[in-house]
């Protein structure tokens, strides 16, 4: 039982021990388990322009093969070239691997940039595709040094908070079952946002798994309780015992009550509510359909870890020959299900890998880290699609001519889809305004 007065009538905010403060802080309401995201959803986000449209990003963790998905080179030396050849897709000019033929049949709905290339050097890094930087130790530069600039998710959250029913903004699926190695303290973080803005993750303990009312909780009851917490609305903020745990203490209470009572908000995590025909299209890939769900329902940003080990630094024929083809289907699910809902100009879909695969295949029949060269696979948004962007040397070792790198595509957007100008700054811990990014052209060849 909670005794918060102790039989003397006096404010809340006097009178008040640091340890009565943290056993009031642990107050449940009716019995609901959610992440931190909810928890410390941040007061006051800063607005922009209204717009309904999301962005997808799926992340193929290891580094996937640029020269034999995208990019490939029938005419070098085989050695380079490797095992694979190249289909025609229905856009002249847009050949891409064998193994991939449902997308050579809506290359008119796809742009592939292959003239990308990664600050990243020999270390897998993911965040350099969700903020833009790569991961630096203490000591190195500060636009790389850990958890320096947040993921570009958080940004979008704090920036341009979602406009569906009481959902979170930020959304991450099966992103932190990266393998060891891949994902650091730092990956997923918002860095000097605050863990308001980090992304809600549903696989998580206290993810929508858990959301519900506990045992012998009512909605009656439960608004007892809601009007019991209003009592500590004007709880003085300095009592805070860790930066950035209150904040957003009392949204978070009104966002969980809402999911409690609404069946809708859950359901948009829930793909069993899809008729098993559409299901069956995304076959292994259950992760893309819910993803899809969760923009047509009002999140704005859904990241995807894909299902699949992309390192291939040995029997990289082999594992593309497993891998590949569900990922085929996936994405041509995933992409026409966005055109026949109408989603196509709302939704953008990017798919991509830390860097690309070394051109020369080496003794293990695989291939290595190779950042010099990668590509990035753009749907939707609004976006020119049924192109090819930028080009590769004849191996594909580098770009020929102009070249972007992952910020580019951040900046493509954050300025398109959300209408957030990448030259934005917000204050890092120190009070310091901080840009989103420090390259901030957009891919030009994108943009209509």
């Amino acid at each position: 039982m909670l005794t918060i007065f102790s039989g003397r009538r006096q404010p809340l905010t006097e009178g008040m021990s640091r340890r009565d403060f943290l056993r009031i802080g642990t107050l449940g309401i009716g019995g609901l388990s959610l992440s931190h995201l909810l928890r410390l959803k941040a007061q006051g986000a800063q607005q922009t322009r209204s717009s309904q449209k999301s962005v997808i990003m799926i992340y193929l963790c290891g580094a996937p093969s640029h020269l034999d998905m995208y990019d490939m080179k029938p005419e070098a030396p085989v050695e380079y070239r490797g095992e694979f050849r190249p289909i025609q897709s229905n856009v002249p000019g847009m050949d891409i691997c064998e193994l991939m033929p449902l997308q050579a049949r809506i290359a008119d709905k796809l742009a592939i940039i292959r003239n990308l290339r990664a600050l990243a050097t020999d270390t897998h890094m993911p965040e350099e595709l969700l903020s833009g930087f790569p991961y630096g130790p203490e000591g190195g530069p500060a636009s790389v040094r850990p958890g320096h600039r947040p993921t570009f998710g958080s940004v979008v959250s704090r920036l341009h908070p979602s406009s569906g029913a009481n959902l979170p903004p930020y959304v991450t699926l099966d992103m932190g079952r990266m393998p060891h190695g891949y994902v650091r303290p730092h990956s997923l973080e918002p860095a000097f946002l605050g863990r308001a803005h980090q992304p809600f993750d549903p696989s998580a303990p206290g993810g929508v798994a858990d959301l519900g009312l506990a045992d012998g909780m009512t909605l009656e009851r439960l608004a007892d309780r809601r009007n019991l917490l209003g009592a500590f609305d004007n709880l003085r903020r300095d009592l805070e015992y860790a930066p950035g745990a209150f904040a957003g203490m009392d949204a978070f209470n009104a966002q969980a009550l809402d999911i409690i009572s609404s069946p809708r908000v859950r359901d948009a995590f829930d793909v069993s509510k899809e008729p098993e025909r559409v299901r069956a299209q995304y076959g292994t890939h259950s992760r893309f359909l819910q993803a899809r769900r969760l923009v047509e329902a009002g999140v704005k940003v859904v990241t995807v870890l894909a299902p699949g080990y992309w390192d291939t630094h040995s029997n990289n024929f082999n594992s593309l020959r497993q891998m590949l083809p569900a990922l085929d289907r996936a994405i041509f699910a995933l992409v026409n299900d966005l055109h026949q809902r109408g989603l196509d100009q709302d939704v953008a879909v990017v798919i991509w890998g830390e860097y690309g695969r070394t051109p020369r295949i080496n003794g293990n029949a695989g291939r290595d880290h190779w950042p010099q060269a990668t590509f990035a696979l753009v749907a939707g948004g609004g976006f020119r699609m049924g192109q090819v962007i930028g080009a590769t040397s004849s191996r594909a070792e580098r770009p020929v001519g102009e070249s972007y790198i992952p910020q580019n595509l951040l900046a493509t957007i954050y300025r398109e889809v959300f209408g957030i100008d990448p030259a934005t700054t917000l204050p890092d811990h120190s009070g310091r305004p901080v840009y989103l990014l420090d390259e901030r052209e957009s891919i030009r060849e994108l943009v209509c």
